[in-house]
């Protein structure tokens, strides 16, 4: 069994099995499933999230590998990605607990402790209405700035986050809305859960995240110069190079977010 906990849970759960203590925690539950759980709580007033996996099962890995699709089959895979992001200097959880046991990847159990990230906006809310009333054009050429060099820094480091979308990034309030500018601005990247650490990222997933962030930015009032930008700092080189150099790639980032779109209106909810 892999174990690794911080001091106060070192402390509650001493002498305890700590896959029996993650059961009994009470909380806000945002997802319950057999099996998996999500749950926000609380320890000596301190707020965290606990994601616990207790095993998928044969058929969902059959059915996610049929799909051509990677299984998530516990909490390993987020802990791994928050543990790189820490070291390529980008803003994510801080991770309180993680357990890991069992070598049979059907029933493999673990569970992951992250502190929460209080005062801070979804950047899908911060954004919610810059469409009627647009951001200072510091502030938006900024957060463009900041997005393109995470995206650019996964991905030239071998992680994809397989659900990039801006309501996953969470920006720091923690001194007022009013106090947010260029120089204060911090994002955060969460739900880690389904990442992928490899070598060198395959074009088809720098594709398949930059398109998603694309997606779920469409609404917010972005210009055609304000995706120029992100082109330009994604790829560190001027628009003529975008164009010329990657043009097949924003080719297929464009067709992927509005394929993202057209499903979006079919099912009438978000993705």
């Amino acid at each position: 069994m892999l174990l690794e906990l911080n001091e106060t849970f070192t402390q509650q759960w001493h002498n305890k099995d700590p896959f029996n203590e993650s059961e009994k925690l009470q909380g806000e539950v945002f997802r319950a499933l057999e099996a998996r759980k999500t749950l926000r709580f609380s320890v000596q007033n301190k707020s965290y999230f606990i994601k616990i996996h207790r095993g998928v099962g044969w058929f969902e890995i059959i059915e996610n590998l049929i799909r051509l699709r990677l299984p998530v089959l516990g909490a390993k895979d987020e802990y791994l990605a928050i543990k790189q992001l820490e070291r390529l200097n980008i803003d994510t959880m801080c991770i309180a607990g993680y357990a890991l046991k069992g070598h049979n990847p059907a029933r493999q159990q673990s569970f992951i402790i992250t502190e929460d990230l209080i005062n801070t906006i979804s950047l899908e809310d911060f954004c919610g209405s810059w469409h009627i009333q647009p951001p200072h054009f510091k502030l938006k050429y900024a957060l463009i700035q900041k997005l393109a060099h995470i995206s650019r820094t996964l991905h030239n480091n071998g992680i994809n986050h397989r659900d990039f979308y801006i309501c996953h990034f969470l920006m720091d309030i923690s001194n007022g809305m009013e106090h947010i500018n260029e120089q204060t601005l911090k994002l955060s990247l969460i739900d880690l859960h389904r990442a992928q650490l490899r070598e060198n990222t395959p074009e088809r997933w720098r594709v398949k995240d930059i398109a998603s962030l694309y997606f779920s930015a469409m609404n917010i009032g972005l210009t055609q110069r304000d995706l120029f930008r992100f082109m330009k700092a994604y790829h560190a080189c001027s628009l003529r190079d975008c164009v010329v150099l990657y043009g097949h790639f924003w080719k297929k980032v464009a067709q992927q977010g509005q394929k993202l779109w057209r499903r979006k209106q079919r099912k009438g909810d978000a993705i």
